[in-house]
């Protein structure tokens, strides 16, 4: 029988643990998780010696006597790295949260706490984990390259969100179905406050390990930018600016970010060299949006991003894509192309965001027949309802 995920959780707000027992019982009575608490950096090292089978720290930044930046220092030489650690951290504390990724947090969530948040933080930590324990006991039967992939293909896999924001003006879906070779494709949805949402979709360079690495570490800056600013081409400014200055690989990626807000139902977005999102209306007419003129992350650096903004009216859909769709070939050498996909629509217009990525899907896989699939195909989708205000 599998143990529960042991999860230690370091603040010195006495309210958070019966907080905690209370809102996770279901998971704590079935064997999900155990929780152990400690109030601060110097009681959870303790903690740490004394269960060497913790598998994550879910820790404040602000605490006494040991802090939590402090604390993500001395993980290592007490737990290695078989563990993963998450901040909690204040709203836009963006310079905190940068320290914290530094020192080896996979993750950050921000105050206050919303326990869904939490607990689908969680539960795409201990995926990687996973993830990480599997390559890691395989890693000295790595003889081949296909290892590799598979590697980079769980990596990539377990950082692309499964539970997306649906409410009754506008729903949310991505999918992914990754090549044989596997590459950096990505994209997440990032809760910001006012009832706004972020949507980004990226395409890394280079195939394989770096790729998947390259990839993790731009989803990470993006998620981390995107709560500083409410302004899409700043957020690309400054994951450009973090990813040029540490990229001895000289890798880059492509970027489409955008915000929607619900109350207005505007759609704000910046294009860093990444194709150009698709509007499509509820009669199946469609249009590409206009590109932003923004180059790839991590070329160059002071690289200034524009943002552009558009209203979807009721029953809207705008489809962000990877060129593994656009570029999908078929046995004749044939691209699929911007104008099959607008085919697609004009006769079967969506009626929500799932369905919408459902019908590009299935139109690439009868374009590309029984032809090899070279790059992941990777759509994301966001849907106004047909009776949004």
């Amino acid at each position: 029988m599998k143990q529960p995920y042991r999860i230690l959780v370091v603040d010195d707000e006495p309210d958070l643990e019966p907080l905690i027992k209370l809102r996770m019982r279901r998971k704590i009575r079935s064997g999900v998780y155990s929780f152990e608490f400690a109030e601060n950096g110097l009681e959870a090292l303790e903690v740490l010696k004394q269960h060497e089978d913790i598998d994550m720290v879910v820790t404040d930044i602000s605490m006494p006597q040991m802090d939590g930046l402090s604390l993500l220092e001395e993980i290592p030489g007490v737990a290695g790295d078989d563990l993963r650690c998450v901040v909690v951290s204040a709203y836009g504390d963006m310079k905190n949260i940068r320290t914290a990724m530094n020192r080896g947090a996979f993750d950050f969530i921000t105050k206050p706490v919303d326990f869904d948040d939490l607990n689908i933080t969680i539960e795409r930590s201990l995926e990687h984990l996973e993830q990480w324990r599997e390559a890691a006991a395989a890693r000295d039967k790595l003889v081949a390259i296909e290892n590799e992939l598979q590697v980079a293909h769980s990596t990539q896999q377990s950082i692309l969100p499964k539970v997306f924001p649906q409410n009754s003006d506008y729903h949310v879906f991505g999918h992914m179905e990754p090549a044989r070779n596997v590459g950096g494709d990505f994209y997440d949805v990032i809760r910001l406050q006012d009832n706004r949402v972020g949507l980004a979709i990226a395409d890394v360079s280079d195939k394989g390990v770096p790729a998947a690495l390259f990839m993790m570490s731009s989803r990470t800056l993006l998620k981390g930018a995107a709560i500083g600013t409410d302004d899409p081409g700043e957020a690309l400014g400054e994951v450009n600016k973090l990813l040029h200055e540490e990229n001895e690989a000289l890798m880059f990626v492509t970027v489409l970010y955008s915000i929607y807000d619900s109350a207005t139902g505007t759609l704000t977005y910046s294009n860093g060299g990444h194709d150009a999102p698709l509007l499509v209306r509820p009669d199946g007419s469609s249009e590409l949006l206009p590109l932003t003129n923004g180059v790839a992350l991590g070329i160059a650096p002071d690289v200034e991003f524009s943002s552009n903004s558009v209203h979807l009216e009721p029953g809207d859909a705008v489809v962000l894509y990877t060129d593994g769709v656009t570029e999908a070939m078929n046995s004749k050498g044939e691209q699929f192309g911007v104008e099959r996909m607008n085919h697609v629509f004009a006769t079967s217009p969506p009626k929500n965001s799932e369905q919408a990525a459902q019908t590009i899907f299935e139109a690439v896989r009868e374009f590309v027949g029984d032809a090899q699939q070279f790059d992941d195909i990777t759509c994301l989708v966001l849907h106004r309802s047909e009776d949004g205000s």
